[in-house]
């Protein structure tokens, strides 16, 4: 096979699953919308579990498609981290293993909270194992459970944003996209896992929501809107030293 051809070989390759990571970033992050801003938003009252109860009961149906969406959103990310790893593996094979790592770390911790969402709806399908319970006590035991999933929820984005600054210093390695967005990226992601850190030090931190999350949710879109449409590119001097 000649250089030109194994060059080309190679853009494929990089283009295939830049297409892939950047197609699932935008429907990981729309999925997640609809779990986190719609379903979430519209039932979940943090100041009373009576009222975080009749809402998950008279809102039964959509709080189980908020937990369906969510695992759809997780599964989603597993061919996100699959795609990230096999596009950035020949730019740093260790460090991409390292990312992959702390993203399933992520990915367990954010399964796990699912099934708690799971606990809170068993609680209130009514059965002989919860007849030992007033209703006072299963509002309580049922706004346990839901504050127990959004804490899982909340300590997955450590990881999560370890992981993607990781993959975010590689694409600004790499030259694969734009260097202020992968650099944005590395910020963000920090930020992301700073943020996260911060609500176990102090549950006031959760005031700053829109600080840790926006940048995030901006580098994501647009690097999957990049990732998507335009590829996995290199600098035009390192094509040229490529093809000679």
């Amino acid at each position: 096979m000649s250089a030109s051809s194994a060059s080309q070989t190679e853009s494929d390759r990089r283009t295939h699953f830049a297409r892939i990571a950047g197609a699932m970033y935008l429907l990981t992050v729309a999925s997640a919308l609809f779990g986190e801003a719609y379903v979430r938003g519209s039932t979940l009252v943090s100041e009373s579990a009576a009222e975080t109860a009749r809402n998950l009961i008279e809102a039964n149906q959509l709080f189980r498609m908020g937990l369906v969406t969510d695992l759809l959103t997780f599964t989603g990310v597993v061919v996100l981290v699959w795609a990230l790893y096999q596009l950035l593996r020949p730019v740093g094979g260790r460090l991409a293993v390292l990312a992959v790592f702390f993203r399933l770390i992520e990915l367990s911790v954010h399964f796990s909270a699912v099934g708690l969402g799971i606990v809170a709806l068993s609680l209130l399908g009514g059965g002989e194992y919860t007849r030992g319970f007033d209703t006072a006590q299963l509002h309580g035991l049922v706004g346990f459970a839901i504050r127990a999933q959004m804490t899982g929820l909340s300590l997955g984005f450590i990881p999560l944003g370890l992981g993607s600054a990781v993959f975010a210093l590689l694409l600004l390695r790499s030259g694969y996209v734009p260097k202020p967005l992968a650099a944005w990226g590395v910020f963000a992601s920090l930020l992301l896992a700073a943020y996260s850190f911060g609500i176990i030090l102090s549950p006031s931190t959760s005031d700053f929501f829109y600080v840790g999350m926006l940048p995030m949710f901006v580098y994501e879109v647009s690097l999957g809107a990049w990732l998507l449409f335009k590829g996995a590119g290199v600098p035009a001097a390192r094509a040229a030293s490529a093809a000679s």
